[in-house]
């Protein structure tokens, strides 16, 4: 039974975690693990293509990240300061969950100045709580209409890379660090997985007679935050918010009676799935908050098969991952991937699990 934290851990090279994308998204490199054969060849991301034919469904999530860093000045002192914009409360009053940095020097009742770069004051925030030792709510003072602070959060906001990519956001990132079929926004995280999907190859697809289902799933911060105890079981994720609505489930289930490939596009995908399974073990449309942490072992639903990311050690993504395609099978391929020279993480290379 691999329900420890230290069973997840390896050695990963700080060299090989991507800064940028590549040039194109499906010249990604692709590691492609037969579940069957114990085989694994390694590919292109283009060529995930010859695995599929007429029927199969790929399951991808819309969601779509917004600019949610921000960087602004307190009141009085004009002390730097660093906001980041985790999600709406109440979009009349326009109260957000935010974590702030440095968190010792924002207290409730301070203002929140935010410029553009011409130094001219457009967005006024106000803290009205603590809610953690980093979290605040604030009220933005905007009496404008909802398009409008949206325009002004978009021009004021940066791309929220991850910490780990550990550099400054680029206009690159703005559309790379968007999959191409995001329509839903809400997200703090790229579903990267999805980010390998390149308008060409997404119509070759479907010229096949492939079908795309789609689901949303906000990602939140929750999704890189550390886990913390040894035990998986006492673990607890984040809550997420997600949808399934009735076109993606009549296209997995049909897809499940014909019993074609049905594949998840990431782990938020995976997670989503597995969150809206029927008494019959079908799918079912669903709306609401999940907090579903998949590990070793589990019997999964819905997906036969998985496109994913190479991840961290001793992350719930990498966890979810050996759960899917076999822990001995899948820290194996990534000693492959470590030798072999492969690309983790947002912007790394990708994996197909059959």
């Amino acid at each position: 039974m691999r329900t420890k934290l230290s069973h997840f851990n390896f050695d990963l090279p700080e060299n090989l975690i991507a800064k940028y994308p590549t040039e194109d998204r499906a010249d990604s490199r692709l590691m492609v693990l037969h579940r069957d054969s114990g085989k694994i060849e390694h590919r292109k991301f283009r060529d995930l293509i010859e695995y599929f034919d007429e029927g199969d469904t790929f399951v991808f999530n819309n969601t779509k990240v917004f600019p949610a860093r921000m960087y602004g000045r307190k009141e009085k002192t004009g002390a730097n300061i660093e906001v980041f914009l985790l999600r709406e409360l109440n979009s009349e009053m326009r109260l957000w969950d935010v974590l702030v940095d440095p968190a010792r020097k924002i207290r409730v009742g301070n203002k929140l100045y935010f410029s553009d770069k011409d130094d001219n004051d457009i967005l006024i925030a106000e803290v009205v709580d603590n809610t953690t030792s980093r979290g605040r709510t604030i009220r933005f003072l905007f009496e404008g209409t909802d398009e409008e602070f949206q325009n002004q959060l978009s021009v004021l906001g940066n791309t929220p890379l991850p910490k780990y990519i550990n550099r400054p956001a680029e206009a690159i990132d703005r559309e790379r660090y968007q999959t191409i079929y995001a329509k839903e926004i809400g997200a703090v995280a790229a579903p990267t997985a999805g980010l390998h999907f390149s308008r060409e190859l997404m119509k070759r697809l479907e010229i096949k007679g492939i079908d795309f289902a789609e689901l949303t799933l906000h990602v939140g911060l929750g999704t890189f935050r550390s886990i913390d105890v040894e035990d998986l079981s006492k673990h607890k994720m984040d809550a997420e918010y997600f949808r399934i609505n009735d076109d993606a489930v009549g296209k997995v289930n049909k897809a499940m009676k014909t019993k074609k490939r049905i594949v998840s596009v990431g782990t938020t995908s995976m997670r989503s799935l597995e969150s809206a399974v029927s008494a019959e073990n079908t799918l079912k449309v669903a709306e609401g908050w999940t907090n579903k942490f998949i590990y070793p072992p589990y019997d999964f639903s819905i997906a036969n098969s998985m496109v994913t990311n190479f991840h961290l050690p001793k992350s719930s993504l990498v966890i979810m991952v050996c759960a899917f395609g076999g822990y001995d099978f899948v820290l194996e391929a990534y000693k492959q991937a470590i030798k072999e020279g492969y690309r983790f993480f947002s912007y790394g290379d990708a994996m197909l699990i059959l």
